[in-house]
């Protein structure tokens, strides 16, 4: 009997020690310092069920390349509720959406700005801007993710949130919480310490390339990335998707790189087994190389969060 009520007892400790301080994952493990892997998914609800249990500690949702399909990513959400909640005890793994427009233009985020609406009311936990060309552009991308109730750095670098009432109930319900407490946590972190969305930028022309210093100093930003597909693509080398790199698209790596430095915000780039601890030394915090990449990082940081 004393055995069984300690094991117990030793259970109990276990969940505990499990609790999430936070809805979103990813931003957890970036607070605690600890880089964060990902994996990718374009699906529905059945994709959302598989999903909810996998190694990647968020999840990109694909709608650049594939359809905008908002629907179906509401369905994909509901998915990863009923498949969770994690081993980390989340009620589900991040999710951090791409979109089928880019920053190239504070015009063109203006006219677009509503996608951003559309999908956070799926009850995803944030939004990877592609081509961020502009700085104009990225200041709406973030205002975009904010209610105008929302003070923090309003005249400081931003304007008022863009964000209209609509959708908050139904992300509140992906994300186990009440509506009052959504509408207090829908910030951009680490802008908002208490903020719960993840907001992250392509590098990935060499228009975007140009403004990299300016454009990482918006308020709001977390992480962002040099996209080599693109960025290849940009500089004339269409065939180097992978390394080695020509000069210039190192070049382009490393320019990025110390901008995110500098910034004070997260890398994300390729991480594999023979490479992701010389990455994450090297600071990379974003990782994408599948799951024995992420766990010998895992190991390698002395990650307590289950996985």
């Amino acid at each position: 009997m004393k055995k069984t009520l300690l094991l117990f007892f030793l259970f109990v400790l276990a969940l505990g020690a499990q609790k999430p301080k936070r809805v979103n994952k990813a931003i957890e493990l970036l607070e605690q310092g600890q880089p964060i892997y990902y994996t990718g998914a374009h699906g529905g609800f059945e994709e959302g069920v598989k999903m909810a249990q996998t190694y990647a500690d968020y999840i990109t949702y694909e709608m650049e390349h594939g359809p905008y399909d908002v629907p179906r990513l509401t369905e994909f959400m509901r998915g990863l509720v009923k498949g969770g909640p994690t081993k980390s005890g989340h009620r589900t793994p991040a999710v951090v959406c791409t979109l089928p427009v880019g920053g190239l233009d504070e015009a063109t985020m203006k006219a677009n700005y509503r996608m951003v609406q559309q999908v956070l009311a799926t009850g995803v936990h944030g939004i990877l801007l592609v081509h961020a060309r502009s700085p104009e552009a990225v200041k709406v991308f973030v205002e975009a993710t904010r209610f105008p109730f929302n003070r923090l750095k309003v005249n400081e670098g931003l304007n008022e949130g863009l964000r209209g009432a609509g959708g908050q109930g139904s992300a509140a319900q992906i994300w186990g919480i009440p509506v009052k407490e959504y509408l207090e946590k829908a910030e951009p972190w680490p802008l908002n310490p208490k903020g719960e969305l993840l907001l992250g930028l392509k590098i990935e022309d060499k228009y975007a390339l140009n403004n990299v210093e300016r454009t990482l100093k918006v308020p709001g930003i977390a992480f962002a990335e040099w996209g080599p597909g693109d960025m290849g693509m940009s500089l004339g080398f269409p065939d180097n998707h992978d390394s080695p790199y020509p000069k210039p698209m190192e070049d382009a790596r490393s320019r990025v790189l110390a901008a995110c430095k500098a910034s004070k915000i997260a890398f994300l780039n390729q991480v594999r087994p023979n490479d992701v601890i010389a990455m994450i030394k090297e600071g990379v915090m974003v990782g994408a190389g599948g799951q024995e990449a992420a766990d010998i990082g895992r190991k390698h940081t002395k990650r307590a969060m289950p996985w």
